[in-house]
């Protein structure tokens, strides 16, 4: 397998939104199989998905084409913009600091500054919750089944990807996402009758 032509497999296997969002970067350094770090507004020149090609090769295709689909749909799944409470509250403060600015208040300063952080805060937590982590995995199977694969080959693939990325990683346990992920993910691959909770799925 040479990274080129893998990398232009995997971006036939990723969905327009994740081509057009994302770029495959080639990382043989990193002790991670696969890492699309949470991405920031300002992040310019795509969203990253780093790949240790070495450890890569050594998961099956199914595997690598579920964790790749789940890396975009992670990144692709990011909404800094989406219109809700948070963001209207955090762009009232942007503006409210900058009139505080031009203004000279300091007083105004500092409160319309906390609002817009406590706001921006509220954002990444929301996109970094064990429900968005369990989205991801759901909207990568989602994908998987317009490439041809069942909703159980899907989820197992992915489950597998999973923990087979742990053991070539070094890493004899999953953290806790990670242990939510596929405990929902047996469930799925009629693996477990055990769900995960709806109160450990909205856990942030």
């Amino acid at each position: 397998m040479s990274v080129e032509s893998e990398i232009s497999r995997l971006l036939d296997v990723m969905p327009a939104s994740g081509r057009m969002l994302t770029k495959i970067v080639s990382k043989p350094q990193q002790s991670k199989v696969i890492d699309a770090p949470f991405s920031y507004p300002w992040n310019r020149g795509g969203r990253p998905i780093y790949i240790n090609f070495d450890l890569w090769r050594r998961l099956p295709k199914n595997q690598r084409d579920l964790l790749i689909l789940r890396a975009t749909s992670s990144l692709v799944g990011i909404k800094w913009f989406k219109p809700d409470l948070y963001q209207g509250v955090t762009l009232g403060g942007l503006v409210g600091l900058t009139l505080q600015t031009i203004q000279g208040d300091v007083l105004g300063m500092v409160a319309a500054g906390g609002l817009s952080a406590i706001a921006a805060y509220q954002i990444w937590r929301s996109n970094r919750s064990v429900k968005r982590e369990l989205d991801a995995d759901q909207e990568a199977i989602k994908v998987a089944l317009r490439r041809g694969y069942t909703e159980v080959e899907a989820a197992r693939s992915l489950l597998d990807g999973l923990e087979t990325s742990a053991q070539l990683e070094g890493r004899s346990f999953l953290d806790f996402t990670e242990l939510i992920r596929s405990q929902n993910l047996r469930a799925i691959a009629n693996l477990s009758p055990i769900g995960v909770p709806e109160t450990v799925k909205m856990r942030n």
